[in-house]
């Protein structure tokens, strides 16, 4: 398996990946965390740039890259790591908040990216506080954009989005998102943003979209098979 780099989501840190870093290890990679803390997402809050995180995850490509310097790279993105790493994928300089100029080079990664994995990642919002970043992914890349990039994008089936108490959270959660609270998803992410036209697009049963919360979720032992076989 190709070296792989693990995106953390948003505000979740590098230590919440450790043991997924782990079982990828176990499969035969090479496996690096992007070093991101809870502080670094905080310049992030409330739809601001992405660059403090795209910084970091080209620091951490041109690491790995150095020590494999003939090999691309595999990108694992959890929840919003996915559409970061898309913004990291392209070739137009992201500079829509004004705080880089076009020379930063914090993006073209489809040129080191073998494989992109987007686990539970909102490909679409109808957040205001997220649209102005996600409408400069959608528009310039749609669906899976770099046909020399393999996208594969995984959704949780685990709960239904109702208006009742026990749901509530996935119902608002999906509607903020899709427009429709009713639907299905990993408890945050519902399965029709999860995916993105032309991926690899898997829907994974009773899977949940965080670490911190009991059961299964993207990076338990028993799912990541399922999803790393495409990474062969």
């Amino acid at each position: 398996m190709l070296p792989t780099i693990i995106l953390p989501g948003y505000f979740a840190s590098a230590n919440e990946y450790q043991a997924l870093a782990k079982l990828l290890t176990n499969l035969g990679a090479t496996t690096a965390i992007v070093p991101l803390t809870k502080n670094d997402w905080i310049p992030t809050v409330g739809g601001r740039s992405m660059i403090p995180i795209l910084k970091k995850i080209d620091a951490t490509v041109k690491q790995v890259q150095a020590q494999h310097p003939d090999s691309p790279v595999n990108l694992i993105g959890h929840s919003a790591g996915g559409w970061i790493a898309r913004i990291y994928l392209g070739e137009v300089p992201y500079t829509i908040h004004g705080d880089v100029t076009p020379a930063a080079g914090l993006w073209q990664g489809s040129n080191f990216v073998a494989n992109l994995v987007t686990l539970g990642t909102p490909h679409i919002s109808q957040e205001p506080w997220t649209r102005k970043n996600l409408d400069f992914v959608n528009n310039n890349y749609p669906g899976a954009f770099y046909s020399q990039v393999k996208y594969i994008c995984v959704a949780g089936r685990a709960i239904s989005g109702e208006q009742r108490w026990r749901n509530w959270l996935a119902y608002n959660s999906y509607k903020i998102t899709c427009g429709d609270g009713t639907t299905w998803g990993d408890g945050i992410t519902p399965i029709e943003a999860a995916h993105l036209t032309g991926a690899v697009n898997l829907t994974i049963p009773d899977v949940f979209h965080s670490p911190r919360r009991q059961g299964l979720w993207y990076g338990s032992p028993e799912v990541v098979p399922q999803w790393a076989s495409h990474l062969n």
